[in-house]
């Protein structure tokens, strides 16, 4: 007994110096790392003179957050794992029911977001709820959306695209120029610019048969750049860098009308008062329907044969063509669906804000949604949509962090670390979490049991 409990106490003893030790190199790290990030600032005095002012005070906390975390990590989290870990090794199968929340997730997901526009304006009132109605619900649904059009090629295929930001731009500039220059009403041209995405989605999708891997990326982040660039040089149409504005509002299947000159305005025919608030409320549960359709549309596609080659090209190519499955068509197919659910996006985005831009649809557009996609599991549309709300929200949510200027004095703004800690947390989340919060690779077709296999059968010629 005596010399068990030796032998946890020096455990114990070599788990703390190690985690001593690592806490001490990770903020030794950080001070280097953030030395002229955060410790030098550059201003300039009443002679407008530029001097480097000194904030030692924050780039302590800096460091301080380093190596604390890090001693966390390293003394209880990696433990606690490991101990959970070999507790269910050790443990025999038990069949558990799973519970109510679990069972029925989907369905009280379905029912909150549902009241949720209900619940902002009882909450904060009309105008009260507009920030949290369009910032908080729809904007997060536009990313939900997108991610899920981007899962199909990246998630299901494993055809990594940097570029899918080009068919979102291709639905915005589909619906603006339609609905401008031809008067189309929205729910005629949402389809149409679907369509025209999809067939961009085509084209892409022939010159990058042949290629992988990083070569595949390269040519999908410069098909986003030529995309962008031409929507900024062809200003006849596209109007440039000005845009295109005064695009026009969309009704309710045209009998109901958002407009405020209208004869047919929504809060006159119900006799309520003028509220910008009601045209929100509608674009909320509308991207709500575009994004359950998407979900839909995604599942089903799933378990069919095409969604079944999918995964066989995401696992191996050439396995894949072995099996007499063609390739050249099951690219193709998943290319266009994802930028089909794009385009859709991009139309319902350029409803939202009623004026787009090429500044809308650079780079970071879809570097921000190939990271919602990796960082909530490839292939788990609920891991996903777990992902753009924290990424989405927790942007939103730094945007108002004004209560810490009072911590840091006046001159600290939110907004220039917001990134700072928004790629602070992304990193720790793929420390933890490598797979994505709901991680997933299992395919949808598999043998229901396992079943021994004779020795006879795995000779040469034989299997």
């Amino acid at each position: 007994m005596a010399n068990m409990t030796n032998k946890l106490e020096n455990a114990g003893g070599d788990l703390t110096a190690r985690a001593l030790r690592e806490a001490f190199f990770a903020g030794l790290i950080s001070l280097g790392l953030f030395f002229l990030f955060v410790g030098l600032k550059s201003d300039q005095n009443i002679l407008n003179e530029l001097i480097l002012v000194q904030r030692w005070g924050l780039l302590a906390i800096f460091v301080i957050i380093a190596a604390v975390g890090r001693f966390a990590v390293v003394a209880y989290l990696q433990p606690w794992n490991a101990s959970r870990k070999a507790s269910k090794d050790a443990a025999a199968p038990v069949e558990t029911r799973e519970g109510f929340i679990k069972r029925n997730f989907t369905a009280i997901a379905g029912v909150l977001l549902v009241l949720y526009p209900i619940l902002a304006v009882v909450l904060f009132g009309a105008q009260g709820s507009l920030k949290w109605v369009d910032n908080f619900g729809i904007q997060i649904l536009i990313y939900v959306m997108l991610a899920w059009g981007l899962n199909i090629v990246v998630g299901l295929a494993g055809l990594l695209d940097l570029g899918y930001v080009a068919f979102y731009a291709v639905g915005a500039y589909s619906y603006a120029l339609l609905s401008s220059y031809l008067g189309l009403s929205f729910w005629l041209l949402l389809p149409i610019s679907g369509l025209l995405a999809a067939c961009w989605g085509v084209v892409l999708g022939f010159p990058v048969l042949r290629l992988r891997g990083d070569y595949l990326a390269i040519v999908t982040l410069a098909f986003g750049e030529i995309i962008r660039l031409v929507l900024i040089n062809w200003t006849e149409v596209t109007k440039g860098t000005f845009g295109v504005s005064g695009i026009a509002k969309a009704s309710i299947f045209g009998i109901l009308s958002f407009d405020v000159s209208a004869p047919n305005n929504f809060a006159k025919y119900f006799g309520l008062p003028m509220s910008s608030a009601y045209y929100k409320i509608f674009l909320f549960y509308l991207i709500l329907a575009l994004a359950a359709l998407t979900a839909y549309v995604t599942i089903r596609l799933r378990r069919m044969p095409i969604g079944r080659a999918w995964e066989a090209l995401r696992e191996d190519e050439i396995a894949c063509r072995s099996l007499g499955i063609n390739t050249v068509t099951t690219k193709l197919t998943a290319f266009a669906t994802g930028a089909m659910f794009g385009g859709f996006a991009g139309s319902f985005f350029a409803v939202r804000q009623g004026f787009v831009s090429p500044e809308s649809f650079v780079f970071l557009e879809s570097a921000v949604i190939l990271a919602i996609v990796v960082l909530g599991g490839m292939g788990s549309l609920t891991g996903i949509a777990i992902a753009a709300v924290v990424m989405i929200g927790g942007t939103e949510i730094l945007r108002e962090l004004s209560f810490l200027k009072a911590i840091f004095g006046p001159d600290f703004t939110p907004e220039l670390y917001r990134m700072l800690i928004f790629g602070l947390a992304m990193v720790v989340v793929m420390v933890w979490k490598p797979r994505g919060f709901v991680g997933s690779r299992e395919p949808t077709a598999f043998l229901n049991e396992r079943k021994s296999v004779s020795g006879s059968f795995t000779k040469e010629g034989h299997g």
